[in-house]
């Protein structure tokens, strides 16, 4: 480690994912940067591998602006799995060569990376750097949503939508370990079965089923307790038509745009709410609550093998732009991952 730390310093850049401009997928390019600078808070982590987000895909798309700041770099990515190169004078949770899994406030797709330590996890020993990759966006997002604000409990109901995604699969698998029951959309046949391998209850192909009908009918005219939404636009009304009195729609992201319709009777008779929460924006002491939160729940359960994240393909670096097309066209199960090695 002491020779790949010198060998870092005589060198001084690294491979990483930029962005020049806003466009398609060929906007992306492989090019060398200055290696992160260390502040006493921070580790120093050789990335083995990456996740992709939406996030990543809408930062390319110009959606954030020309200069977007997550708090660490202009580099893309916001979840990495790697080993400690060198820490900060404060940071003494980690030493060289442990493997550690975080968010980070961009800077992920890249051979090097920073991470304030007090957001990093230790990788369980059982899983490699591409599995520990699809854990820290998807899981600790799935927690704050499904659990924290959508206060799902044991025996009771959640609708969750994109559910064979990264953040859905990982709420219907939250879901099944906290011995709750899902109603939960995907499209085609092949995506439901794998859902329903990984613990949902009722799956419903969107394009073909009214999801507001399922979940009724899976509660027997109650609706269910949580909605955990991905899309916004016209799934608004619907999703406080599925929800019982007192339920809660936790909306994640507004992929099917931001504007809705709302019933104000159905609220207020109903007595519902409604919870943003997203991930990229918030302020450092938030993004570490969540992910402690996350952290003492649940990753016991990786540990054990009571869960395991869903790796669908795997990319190498150089080919991120493939990544980025093959998540564009949403046929993906479980996370994507970038890979260094």
């Amino acid at each position: 480690m002491r020779g790949e730390l010198t060998y870092l310093k005589e060198r001084g850049h690294m491979r990483a994912i930029r962005f020049e401009g806003a466009g398609q997928a060929d906007v992306i390019k492989l090019l060398e940067e200055p290696l992160p600078q260390l502040r006493p808070h921070d580790l120093l982590v050789r990335v083995h591998a990456a996740g992709l987000n939406r996030a990543d895909i809408l930062q390319r798309q110009g959606f954030y602006g020309d200069r977007p700041d997550f708090g660490d770099s202009l580099i893309p990515g916001l979840e990495i799995a790697g080993e400690v190169v060198e820490f900060g004078c404060e940071a003494t949770e980690f030493q060289p060569a442990d493997r550690v899994m975080a968010i980070v406030g961009g800077g992920a797709h890249a051979e090097y990376a920073r991470v304030d330590a007090r957001m990093a996890m230790p990788i369980p020993d059982r899983l490699s750097y591409v599995e520990a990759a699809a854990i820290p966006e998807a899981f600790v997002t799935a927690h704050e949503a499904l659990i924290h604000l959508g206060m799902l409990v044991a025996g009771r109901w959640a609708l969750i939508h994109a559910a064979a995604g990264g953040v859905g699969s990982a709420a219907v698998m939250l879901a099944r370990a906290l011995g709750a029951k899902t109603v939960f959309t995907a499209s085609g046949d092949r995506r439901i079965e794998r859902v329903r391998e990984l613990g949902g209850t009722v799956g419903v192909d969107y394009r073909k089923k009214d999801f507001v009908e399922a979940a009724l009918q899976a509660t027997g005219g109650r609706g269910v307790d949580v909605v955990v939404d991905f899309i916004g636009g016209s799934y608004l009304d619907r999703n406080l038509r599925s929800l019982a009195p007192g339920g809660r729609l936790v909306q994640v992201g507004a992929l099917g745009g931001g504007e809705g319709q709302l019933s104000l009777d159905l609220l207020l008779h109903r007595y519902l709410r409604i919870i943003g929460t997203v991930m990229k924006s918030r302020s450092f002491e938030e993004k570490l609550a969540m992910t402690s939160r996350f952290r003492e729940r649940w990753l016991p359960a990786f540990v054990t093998g009571q869960l395991t994240p869903v790796v669908d393909r795997t990319y190498p670096l150089a080919q991120a732009a493939e990544a980025h097309r093959y998540m564009e066209a949403s046929g993906n199960i479980g996370k994507i991952v970038l890979s260094m090695d």
